[in-house]
């Protein structure tokens, strides 16, 4: 399947705000957006400036959620048409669909840098589910769900580094996480306070039901 494979910081200097796909390089100096405010591309001094249209503000949510996650636009489409199938908020329904992802739940957990990392551990089969190997990114976990490194990746100076900086890092209520084996588990699902409140959903819902 198809994916972006350039400059994850284009995605951010096009979306116009950090989307956290570098790991620790966003949070410094380094950081594209921090040295360049200005969209990727030639830009024209002469060129006008134009409040966007309500389908542009829909369309940009839309695709910023979708660079977020490492989603392509079927995927991320199908997520849609069943959460809007499901009882309850729609919009709630679907970040709980890409927040239930292991590469998600994987990075979450503190165990990568970055979703794009952990989309990698996962598919080099590091990873384990309740005790079986799970080598697709878009698995989605469940409540009770347990998340462990392989015992052959334990011996690895990736196991390693990911140990010594768990400590590091904040983990959302949703999961817990045992630093002494180095397992996380899913306690519930992600509820509205938990999610990311720079992401309008309403936003997302409105552009898919306009189409």
């Amino acid at each position: 399947m198809a994916r972006y494979t350039g400059p994850v910081c284009r995605l951010c200097r096009r979306n116009g705000t950090k989307l956290f796909l570098k790991g620790e390089r966003c949070f410094t100096p380094r950081c594209a957006v921090e040295r360049r405010k200005s969209p990727p591309g030639e830009q024209s001094p002469q060129a006008r400036r134009r409040r966007p249209s309500e389908h542009a503000e829909r369309l940009r949510e839309k695709q910023k959620v979708r660079n977020v996650y490492g989603v392509l636009e079927r995927q991320f489409r199908t997520y849609m048409q069943k959460a809007g199938r499901m009882p309850g908020v729609s919009g709630l329904n679907l970040m709980q669909f890409l927040e239930r992802r292991l590469d998600n739940v994987v990075y979450r957990l503190g165990f990568s840098d970055s979703r794009q990392q952990a989309r990698q551990w996962v598919g080099h089969g590091h990873l384990q589910v309740n005790g079986r190997r799970v080598s697709i990114p878009s698995f989605l976990v469940k409540e009770g769900d347990v998340v462990t490194w392989r015992e052959e990746s334990k011996k690895s100076e990736m196991f390693k580094t990911v140990s010594e900086s768990l400590r590091k890092r904040r983990v959302p209520g949703w999961l817990t996480v045992d630093e002494s084996q180095v397992k996380g588990t899913i306690v519930t699902l992600p509820d509205e306070q938990e999610l990311d409140a720079s992401i309008d959903t309403r936003l997302i819902v409105e552009f898919y039901s306009r189409r």
